[in-house]
């Protein structure tokens, strides 16, 4: 075993104490780190009767070994909890550069415990923890905040911020980072942990230099891996994830019509992001390390949306309050997009949420007295604009209810709204269609903190991709049904190792392979992981979690998704009459897992896996 430690910081909120936990040995061996070792910390100090957003709940910010090192795109780390949106796992995966600055700061996980009796926010500078009021800084937006709290600590810090959505326990939103580039952990509700811990941000500075066992040996095997991967991803730095939205609607990916769409060429053509390119992009970012750059600057300078100056939206943004909503004006898009982050929500269910909503009034589930006047349109950018203010300000009936997220909806107005209410385990879904990808379909039904594309992240093996390594040796037929339970699992395994080291998941389209990762990091920790090792891990992580998600009831009754989904077909374009037979599929893959029936982990599973 090497010297390599992790130090994980405990801050109890309630009694102003902390402690520093040192993981290494074993345990480092069997958790790698970021979303994996957070997955023990939840299962083994969250009970699952635990509300989420009271004192017991713990929220924890992880990074992996290989965050902020010279290992491209390593600028990554995961936020966990149990999940105030859906009652079960709760994570989110983040870019930027917190992460690697929490690391020079001098530890390498936060987990922050109880609540604080005020508004406060954390200072972590140079290994010195400082709780400190926060009233001055209580009802900004995440722009302000970040800008307020490098005035009262460090130019130089990096701050992650609630807005005022998460102030308000408003249960879809997220923690964002990087001031106006709005990098986010967005999914299930993880603001509202934070607001209810009464944490308004947390700023983090540093000097520390990142421990690597063999600098010059990881220099040498990086060399040739730089070049690869700008040459493979250069159109990715062109038009960023929005330049997914022209071939994801010819493929039939892309959610039009709150799902009901088959095609949408005009619109998809007026918001992709090569129409970015040549009318608002003013330049792009990178998260820390990173050699692609998909961030998107825009900046609109005059019209009803001038003023819109920072990130851009990315392509799920763009599915979901395009598509799904018919907008097709990317200024008003770029502007919703500003807006949810300054309140600090979630797009991807804010998107899902307003289709929803359009299509319960227009089939009169809901009426304008409901909507507080607000007359519900497909295709109108001032209903997209009005509804998200509604949401994250709680504002009237409609905009409380919404506010809840899917969950709250369906106890609202009961299983007939089910069809069109497009989630699973209440995580609205992605701007990506199962019906165009059949392991997508099995991905969302049994991905751990609902609806996911990146639990799995197998269509990519279905589209143009292979890895030898964990046994795809050709690209899939993506209607095909035998043999999706083994692709989405050995995906989920492959994904919660890179989401535990923690690196972007588009290194893979850089031409990035498992071995060299592997390699890579045993070069930073000292360790010795070979390729199977490392996925074992995976899988390892993946049923701590389905274990943790057991715990909390969940079994096959909830790996489902929507009538619409697996029942109606989109009638045109590039998918136009697939339906995805989930049930079969299901059995392959709790077979392949070496789970029961019901999708319970099997004894002799969890002891080939040490977690007995």
């Amino acid at each position: 075993m090497s010297g390599f430690e992790y130090k994980i910081l405990w801050l109890d909120l309630e009694h102003r104490k902390e402690r520093v936990e040192k993981i290494e040995g074993k345990e480092l061996l069997n958790w790698i780190g970021g979303s994996g070792l957070g997955a023990r910390v939840v299962y083994e100090n969250v009970s699952p009767w635990v509300e989420p957003l009271g004192r017991q709940n713990n929220l924890g910010f992880f990074t992996g070994p290989l965050t902020g090192t010279m290992v491209p795109s390593s600028g990554r780390h995961s936020v966990v909890s149990k999940s105030p949106l859906t009652g079960i796992w709760g994570e989110a995966s983040i870019g930027g550069r917190w992460g690697r600055m929490l690391r020079k700061s001098g530890y390498d996980a936060l987990v922050l415990q109880g609540n604080a009796e005020k508004p406060v926010y954390i200072w972590i500078n140079e290994g010195k923890v400082e709780i400190k009021e926060a009233s001055s800084l209580w009802g900004l937006n995440t722009y302000e905040c970040s800008t307020a709290l490098k005035q009262l600590t460090s130019q130089k810090a990096e701050v992650c911020t609630i807005g005022p959505a998460g102030e308000r326990m408003v249960k879809i939103s997220g923690i964002f980072t990087d001031g106006e580039e709005g990098r986010t952990a967005a999914r299930c509700g993880l603001g509202a942990v934070m607001g209810a811990k009464r944490v308004k941000a947390i700023a983090v500075y540093g000097q520390r230099e990142l421990p690597v066992s063999d600098p010059a040996g990881l220099r040498e095997d990086l060399k040739p891996v730089l070049k690869r991967i700008q040459e493979k991803t250069r159109v990715l730095g062109l038009f960023g994830t929005a330049g997914l939205v022209i071939p994801c609607e010819q493929t039939g990916d892309l959610p039009i019509r709150n799902w009901t769409g088959g095609k949408w060429e005009e619109g998809a053509l007026k918001i992709s992001g090569q129409k970015m390119a040549d009318t608002l992009l003013t330049g792009r970012y990178h998260c820390a390390g990173c050699p692609v750059g998909c961030g998107r600057r825009v900046n609109i300078k005059e019209g009803p949306y001038a003023g819109v100056k920072g990130g851009g939206p990315e392509y799920e943004t763009l599915g979901l309050m395009g598509g799904s909503c018919l907008v097709d004006d990317l200024e008003a898009i770029s502007y919703a997009n500003e807006l949810c982050n300054k309140y600090g929500i979630d797009t991807i269910d804010t998107g899902n949420l307003i289709a929803f909503a359009i299509e319960a009034f227009e089939r009169g589930f809901i009426n304008e007295e409901f909507t507080g006047g607000l007359k519900l349109r497909w295709g109108d950018p001032q209903v997209l604009i009005e509804m998200i203010h509604c949401i994250a300000n709680q504002e009237g009936k409609l905009g409380s209810l919404l506010a809840e997220g899917f969950p709250a909806i369906r106890r609202f107005f009961g299983k007939e709204v089910a069809e069109f209410a497009i989630e699973a385990k209440g995580l609205g879904f992605p701007a990506h269609d199962p019906r165009a990808y059949n392991s997508i379909a099995l991905g969302y039904a049994t991905a751990n903190r609902g609806a996911c594309h990146l639990e799995a992240f197998s269509h990519i093996f279905e589209r143009n991709m292979t890895m030898p390594e964990i046994g795809i040796s050709a690209v899939e037929d993506r209607f095909a049904v035998e043999g999706k339970g083994e692709l989405v699992a050995k995906s989920q395994n492959l994904m919660a190792v890179m989401d535990s080291l923690a690196v972007c998941k588009f290194l893979l389209f850089g031409g990035v392979n498992l071995t060299e990762i592997t390699g890579w990091l045993n070069k930073v920790t000292g360790l010795s992981y070979s390729v199977d090792e490392l996925l074992r891990c995976g899988e390892r992580i993946f049923n701590l979690k389905r274990l943790f998600n057991i715990s909390c009831g969940v079994n096959r009754k909830d790996d489902i998704l929507p009538e619409r989904i697996l029942r109606q077909n989109r009638g045109a374009g590039g998918a136009a009459e697939n339906l995805p037979p989930l049930e079969a599929m299901l059995a392959e893959y709790y077979a392949y897992r070496g789970w029961s029936e019901e999708g319970i982990p099997l004894p002799s599973k969890i002891k080939e896996l040490g977690l007995d």
